[in-house]
This record gives C-alpha cells, sequence and structure tokens, in this order.
C-alpha cells in the first residue's frame, strides 16, 4: 500500500503539475487510509485487497473523529482519484471507491475585512526598517492583487514589471497569469526594492539573481507562508481587528471589494485565477449593483 501511495504522489507532482498544498493533503489523507486499514486487519494491505466496505468504514471512522465535512470530501476525493490510478496502472478487475460519493456540502460565505479595516492594516508595518517596509509592500501587493499567500511568497523579482503595472502569479496547477497591481502596490513595492531588499539581501549573492525571490528575511531566504501568516496577524492585531484573520481573508476582500464598486464578474474570476466562473460567483453576496467596470476603473487602491 506504501508503494503504490508513493507512486501516486509521484503522479500528482509530476504528471499532474498539481499545487503543493493539494499533494500534502492528498498525501495525508491516504496515509490515514493506510494506517486505518493495517490498524483493522492487522497486516499491510495492497489496493486489490481492500474492498469497498473497508472504504466506507474509514469515512465512518472520520466522521466519528469529528472531522470538518470539507475534509472528508476531500478525503474521498484523493481515494478516488488514488483508485482510479492503481486499478488503471494494475489492470484490476475492480474499483473499490467506485462507488464512493463526495459528500455535498453547502459553500461558506467568504468572510472579508471592511474598507476601513483594510485601510488601517495597510498602514500598520513601520517604514523605518527594512523588514518594516517589506511586510508593507507585501500587504500592498496582496490586497492590490487578490493573490493566494503561496503565490504571494514565491513571487520572483523577475515577475514584477512595475513600468507595466503587472505581476506574474502561477497559481494551482502552475498556470501562470498576469495581474494589474495598481499604483499604490507599485509605490511599495519600488520603496522596498530600493530601500530595504538591498539591505536585507547583504551577503547573499544569490538574491541579486532575477529568479530569487522578490519578498526575503533577514536570514537569506524567502518569505513562507507560516512566516508571513504570524506577521499578519500581529500586524492586525495592532490594527485593532479583534478577529481572527487570514492572508486568504485579503484575497476575499478583494474580490468584494471590486465587485461592490462594478467591476464585472468574468475580470475578477480572471485575477483570482479561478477555473470555473462558478467558483468566483460566491462573492456576489456582497453587492446587487450593475456590474460594469473592471481593476483600473474600481479598486480602491488603484
Amino acid at each position: 500500500m506504501d508503494d503504490a501511495i508513493d507512486r501516486f504522489i509521484w503522479s500528482l507532482k509530476f504528471e499532474r503539475n498539481m499545487s503543493a498544498h493539494t499533494v500534502a493533503a492528498y498525501s495525508r489523507d491516504l496515509k490515514k487510509l493506510a494506517n486505518f486499514l493495517a490498524q483493522r486487519h492487522n497486516a499491510n494491505l495492497e489496493p486489490e485487497d481492500i474492498s469497498e466496505t473497508d472504504l466506507l468504514s474509514h469515512l465512518a471512522d472520520l466522521r466519528d473523529q469529528g472531522l470538518h465535512p470539507r475534509s472528508i470530501a476531500r478525503a474521498t476525493s484523493a481515494i478516488r482519484m488514488f483508485f482510479q490510478e492503481v486499478v488503471t496502472r494494475r489492470n484490476l478487475s475492480t474499483n473499490p471507491a467506485n462507488l464512493l460519493s463526495v459528500p455535498k456540502h453547502r459553500a461558506a460565505l467568504p468572510e472579508t475585512l471592511s474598507m476601513d479595516e483594510v485601510d488601517r492594516l495597510l498602514v500598520v508595518p513601520p517604514v523605518d526598517s527594512p523588514t518594516g517596509l517589506r511586510d508593507r509592500a507585501m500587504l500592498a501587493l496582496l490586497y492590490a492583487t487578490g493573490m493566494r499567500v503561496s503565490e504571494l511568497v514565491h513571487v520572483r523579482s523577475m515577475d514584477v514589471d512595475l513600468t507595466r503595472g503587472v505581476v506574474s502569479a502561477f497559481g494551482k496547477g502552475r498556470k501562470q497569469r498576469l495581474i494589474p497591481i495598481g499604483e499604490h502596490a507599485i509605490q511599495w513595492i519600488t520603496r522596498y526594492l530600493h530601500a530595504a531588499r538591498p539591505e536585507l539581501a547583504k551577503g547573499f549573492p544569490l538574491l541579486s539573481r532575477p529568479a530569487a525571490a522578490l519578498f526575503v528575511t533577514r536570514r537569506g531566504g524567502a518569505m513562507t507562508r507560516q512566516g508571513f501568516w504570524k506577521l499578519l496577524r500581529k500586524y492586525a492585531a495592532d490594527a485593532r481587528i479583534y478577529r481572527t484573520i487570514s492572508p486568504h481573508m485579503l484575497r476575499h476582500s478583494f474580490a468584494t471589494h471590486l465587485l461592490a464598486r462594478g467591476a464585472d464578474l468574468r475580470s475578477i474570476q480572471t485575477m483570482l485565477g479561478h477555473a470555473d466562473i462558478s467558483t468566483t460567483q460566491i462573492y456576489t453576496h456582497v453587492s446587487r449593483d450593475e456590474l460594469k467596470e473592471t481593476y483600473d476603473s474600481h479598486h480602491p487602491r488603484a
């Protein structure tokens, strides 16, 4: 079972080009399944030894543990995809996951910040230190583009074109898209590049390469998702935002604020990197205004 899971995870990474976040989640889900089956049968089973009853019992066990419906739905998807590949590769006669259905769940409305909260948050990082300028630029870029935090921390110096006012982002499945930045974010990125990044990159010659990370730490490494998350929570508290905040909340705020000011849904879909317009439509709960103009005319900090 372990070898089959490793082969499947390899295919997700290098054949299907899935995001690192999805690959890690699917790997955890399948390892949970393997551990459950090993305890259930007191043996390390091969995929062809596993029955539909085994899989249903595992999913029932996840529910009994109080796992969130979204997590169970993802685990079900991982199991179905795993067995589809195994059956094809090993030419098995039956697929025990064939009749498993992904639990349906109501999409939760995205939680957003008000424009006043965003304004307070964006001005919190101090501008008298290299790290403060970096953080001010990161927050400005995150809200200006609505990119995912995983995309933000992987932005390279060569991905930003301040003359054209665009940034190149690599989303799920390594799909590339160009996103407008806006003058506010351009201003802070420019200040960061001139006054902060050279100081942070001092002693690390590899950071001068165009392919190096745009946002770096004092230790010469790229900012991480976890590191930025911690900084964001600190700045939110300093901005008197007394609720749990995440980088994704700024992504939601970007979309809802654009929509409220009249940006069209297709443009927002493109900027967010959503493959399906139905994913973007959840933001229409914020505004019933007529959709007519796009980013440059309507973003509050364009």
